[in-house]
């Protein structure tokens, strides 16, 4: 996968974070999807549907080539999202899971691809904080976006 390079912005702890509740933090690097990534995912999940990795049938299918699976796209959020922002200070920070998670646009293979982050919320509690994170995943030249989700992390101070 190649990348962009791009310096994500620096939050010191969590109540820096919260101090940002509302705002879009910003935008990763661009990764090229490539058919040997959408090959590797298919075979770790066991998804071999040919729309992902049969390039001769794919060709004549609705997209006119192979497309990354929709799993793939949201696995890759971590990756994009480090790039956009990275909060210090914590002791542990975990995925705590995803809300409203939708697939909206294909990603083909060879396109690039892009994460936008909105910070939607910060939820204290007596284990830490859940930050809840929108990210849209973007591929360039598509005027919709191929993955939207809520991301929900726990961080512990």
């Amino acid at each position: 996968m190649t990348q962009s390079a791009t310096e994500p912005t620096i939050y010191q702890g969590v109540a820096d974070l919260q101090a940002h509740v509302g705002e879009h933090l910003g935008y990763s690097g661009w990764h090229t999807i490539t058919q040997e990534q959408i090959d590797l995912f298919a075979a770790a999940t066991g998804d071999h549907q040919w729309i992902h990795v049969d390039p001769e049938r794919a060709a004549s299918g609705p997209y006119g080539r192979t497309i990354a699976h929709g799993y793939l796209t949201l696995a890759l959020i971590p990756i994009l999202v480090k790039q956009i922002y990275q909060v210090t200070g914590l002791s542990m920070q975990m995925n705590y899971g995803v809300d409203k998670l939708r697939f909206p646009a294909p990603v083909p293979v060879d396109s690039r691809i892009r994460g936008g982050a909105e910070l939607i919320g910060v939820e204290r509690d007596k284990k830490g904080a859940k930050a809840t994170v929108r990210v849209s995943v973007e591929v360039d030249g598509s005027d919709r976006p191929a993955c939207v989700v809520d991301t929900i992390a726990l961080m512990v101070d």
